[in-house]
């Protein structure tokens, strides 16, 4: 069994050579208004990579099936939502992003199933391009809430 000192100091010290912890202030983040339509577009690219994986197995299952070819598209289409997030960042996501749904719904020609896929979450992307639209013409027009600031 360990002595417990009553002086209450457990040996630490803080920056200063005390017994006392200093507070540590974290380092001021600059602010970035577009983050939390980065993490939706990030969610949306995940939820999306995951809905085409799980297009391989009706794929194989309904209408006679998908060859290699087709295996290796669902696939790599997979990959390429997934790597997305990496570059939502980028000013040019968006545009590569909705490209990308271009090769989704083209999906139609490996299974009918891919293709209504792509327009379903080709409407969810609509929604955000027009959400970061809105929010953008918002934000150079002083109209968002948190520019309106009440007078003293």
């Amino acid at each position: 069994m360990t002595a417990v000192d009553p002086s209450g100091a457990d040996g630490l010290q803080g920056r200063d050579g005390t017994s006392e912890p200093s507070p540590a202030q974290p380092a001021a983040r600059p602010v970035d208004p577009e983050r939390g339509l980065r993490g939706a577009m990030s969610a949306t690219l995940v939820l999306e990579a995951l809905t085409i994986l799980l297009a391989l197995p009706v794929a194989a299952k309904t209408s006679g099936g998908v060859g290699p070819v087709g295996v290796t598209v669902i696939l790599l289409l997979a990959v390429l939502h997934i790597a997305g997030c990496v570059y939502v960042k980028r000013p040019w996501a968006l545009a590569a992003v909705l490209a990308l749904q271009v090769f989704v719904v083209a999906g139609w020609f490996i299974n009918s199933s891919l293709g209504v896929m792509g327009v379903v979450f080709g409407a969810v992307w609509g929604t955000i391009a027009w959400f970061r639209y809105e929010y953008r013409r918002r934000l150079a027009a002083g109209t968002l809430p948190s520019q309106n600031r009440p007078a003293d």
